[in-house]
């Protein structure tokens, strides 16, 4: 059993997906104290589901004496020492994408509540009984220039929307490519100044040493009078005490704020202005938000419990998120393709060669890193993870080696790994057809068409005549289901067949294939 433990209150969808599955000892520890209550909890948990309110620091982690993966339920990993968790060997994930609506609409309300004061003559209206309609002349979207600050899930998204209330969008973001924006129909520029004259502008960056204070006095001083401000990213991007100058003085008309340098933010002073529409960090606060984290954030859990994945890992050496969507495939299909190589050959590993052949050599690292935690998950099982597998390499006195191969194959792209151990080598090569299509093409220089996945028998032999039929009848007698049954051939008169199989296989099994005269060798492996 793998133990789940979630540290701070979630939407009832967690508890509905994680509470079902029958290998998975779910606990809720939402309500206990922190400290030493919730640390009992986690002291054999494997993983652990956090939002802002439970620190992840070294003093839980040594605690946490079994703990594989942290999933923080959110964007933020703030209250996740990342450093820590790296040296244990420790994965953490977050749900990046889950509440990526709910904030561009919320960055819409705000916009929108800022042009036209809707609080404020909401509140006179409701509050103060008073219908004074000449008190609340606002302005429209239409034909306004807005300034995207950081054009990724949420920008972008933003950018798509302000299209279509007429708005002359420009973005700048110098870690995406011209054309994410360009074929929006976003203006793409590489100089700050540009945004820095828009009539409205709103920042969806990350917090970092280069985004904090990102739009400071001097920004402010070079801003169209007027200006409007949005920030429902990230508190510390606008510098607040520049911000609030700005707003007291009219040079900043009015700003839209759902996020604060320090949270809780009710003494904060620009509450005191009545030119600033204010949120409490609502960005994620949504039905259909909470429900989409609560369900991503279980599900990442059960993956990472089960040592099938860890999606939207943060300190990998690789950010799936900053990638192309072809290359996951590739990593997957290399990771799988390292853990049957080490199925079949075992020993004492030498060494691990990853060849790419097309595009996807460009993420060469990325492709041995995968490979690498396939080949020493079947020794080393769960202690392996992306963080540690190349530092347990070189540490056991695996050569890791990695190539570009040229394009000769005829496949588009193409990735391999070639296994050494004291006893023998094995390579693989495989790669991804239309619609993420796995496929391992090659063997040992055999050409095949196999799905990795499932049990299957690896049976090299002469290629004789009545060999499938023997091969068969010994699986017949053990009551053993062919599901798939792919042949390769050499100029060599060899072949080597890939039985797939619905049943387990037994030591008896294999020792009655390998007694077949034609039986050159015969492995089985698990996928």
């Amino acid at each position: 059993m793998k133990k789940i433990v979630v540290c701070d209150h979630l939407h009832k969808r967690a508890e509905e997906i994680l509470s079902k599955e029958p290998d998975i000892e779910y606990i809720n520890a939402a309500s206990l104290p922190k400290g030493e209550p919730l640390y009992q909890a986690i002291r054999d948990a494997d993983v652990i589901i956090t939002r802002s309110s439970t620190p992840v620091d070294k003093k839980l982690l040594e605690h946490a004496k079994e703990l594989k993966a942290v999933v923080r339920a959110g964007v933020g990993v703030d209250n996740i020492d990342m450093e820590e968790c790296s040296r244990r060997g420790i994965i953490v994930m977050n749900v990046p994408t889950a509440n990526t609506i709910a904030a561009v609409e919320l960055t819409f309300a705000h916009m929108l509540g800022c042009m036209r004061a809707f609080p404020y003559a909401h509140n006179q209206l409701k509050q103060e009984r008073i219908w004074r309609r000449e008190d609340w002349i606002g302005n429209e979207l239409k034909g306004k220039k807005l300034g995207i600050i950081g054009f990724g899930n949420i920008g972008s998204r933003v950018g798509k929307r302000a299209l279509a209330f007429e708005m002359e969008v420009i973005t700048y973001d110098p870690y995406i490519p011209p054309e994410k924006a360009t074929n929006l129909g976003v203006k793409y520029t590489t100089n700050f100044d540009d945004i820095l004259a828009c009539d409205i502008i709103t920042i969806h960056t990350p917090k970092n040493k280069e985004t904090i204070n990102m739009i400071d006095r001097e920004e402010i001083e070079k801003m169209k009078d007027g200006v409007v401000l949005i920030n429902c990213a990230r508190g510390g991007l606008y510098n607040e005490d520049a911000l609030y100058e700005g707003l007291k003085r009219g040079k900043i008309k009015f700003a839209g704020i759902d996020v604060f340098s320090k949270e809780p933010a009710t003494e904060n002073k620009l509450l005191d202005l009545d030119n600033v529409t204010v949120t409490p960090h609502l960005g994620a606060n949504t039905e259909e938000s909470q429900e989409k984290i609560a369900e991503g954030a279980a599900t990442q859990a059960l993956e990472a419990a089960r040592g099938i994945s860890y999606p939207n890992a943060l300190n990998l050496p690789i950010r799936e998120s900053e990638m192309p969507p072809f290359v996951k495939p590739y990593l997957e299909l290399i990771q799988k393709m390292g853990f049957l190589a080490a199925q079949v050959n075992k020993g004492a590993f030498k060494s691990i060669k990853v060849v790419a052949e097309g595009e996807i050599g460009d993420y060469i690292d990325s492709l041995v890193t995968f490979a690498t935690v396939g080949v020493l998950k079947e020794s080393l099982g769960e202690s392996i993870n992306y963080v540690n597998a190349e530092f347990v390499a070189k540490e056991r006195g695996i050569e890791i080696l990695k190539g570009r191969s040229p394009e000769s194959s005829g496949y588009k792209n193409k990735v391999s790994v070639k296994l050494t151990t004291d006893r023998d080598l094995i390579e693989i090569g495989g790669t991804i057809f239309d619609e993420n299509v796995q496929r391992i093409v090659e063997i040992n220089n055999f050409a095949l068409d196999v799905e990795p996945k499932g049990k299957m028998i690896l049976f090299k032999n002469t290629d004789v005549p009545g060999v499938i039929g023997e091969v068969g009848m010994i699986l017949a007698k053990h009551n053993i289901n062919i599901a798939d049954f792919r042949l390769g051939r050499d100029e060599h008169g060899l072949a080597l067949a890939v039985i797939i199989v619905d049943d387990d296989v037994s030591k008896e099994v294999l020792r009655e294939l390998s007694n077949l005269k034609a039986c050159l060798s015969v492995s089985y492996a698990i996928l």
